[in-house]
């Protein structure tokens, strides 16, 4: 079994993020879900965004990388929206890592370093027509983290929806985030 990071999103530490935290657990999964909002749940992801940039993106990312300080280095990343800045950060530049899933979002391979370690398996996921994902650019570095990295596979689900796997929200899309939480499963289940 694999032990799994987990970040959240601009919303937060949703009860839909530690649902899905729960669920691997329940596989047999170890699992970690810091929050880097400091206790703070936001109703929109305006507002949430709107506390991501007051705090600054670096300082949330480096809360992150501070959540896995004290944690084996052998882990899976896993990042919602923004919480994909601090598990591809870490899937990057972390010796040790095991994976990477991220959902909803990509940056650039140069965001942090300039190759991805070719031992470190990614899965990528998100909605074609979101405007986020296909709109601002991370579908385009999610391929080209998929034409650069040996073990890495991108998703795209039919929808214009952000945050379609979180249960708690409006956006969530029952029948694509059934097949991300399946994908995920599989992914977890080879990770030595």
């Amino acid at each position: 079994m694999a032990e799994v990071l987990v970040f959240h999103h601009g919303h937060g530490l949703t009860a839909g993020v530690r649902e899905f935290a729960e669920h691997l657990r329940r596989t047999g999964h170890t699992v970690h879900a810091p929050d880097l909002y400091e206790g703070q749940v936001f109703d929109s992801l305006e507002e949430g965004i709107g506390y991501a940039e007051n705090a600054g993106f670096d300082t949330i990312t480096e809360r992150g990388t501070a959540a896995a300080e004290g944690l084996p280095a052998e882990l899976v990343y896993v990042g919602f929206s923004l919480g994909v800045l601090p598990a591809q950060k870490l899937a990057q530049t972390r010796p040790g890592a095991k994976g990477a899933l991220l959902l909803e979002a990509c940056v650039p391979i140069s965001e942090f370093s300039g190759a991805w370690p070719q031992d470190v398996p990614v899965q990528i996921h998100g909605m074609d027509a979101d405007p986020f994902f296909a709109g601002e650019g991370d579908v385009d570095a999610a391929r080209a983290v998929v034409g650069a990295v040996v073990d890495a596979e991108l998703f795209l689900y039919p929808g214009d929806r952000h945050l379609f796997t979180d249960s708690s929200l409006p956006s969530y899309d029952k029948q694509a985030a059934t097949q991300v939480n399946h994908r995920v499963l599989g992914f977890l289940d080879r990770i030595k």
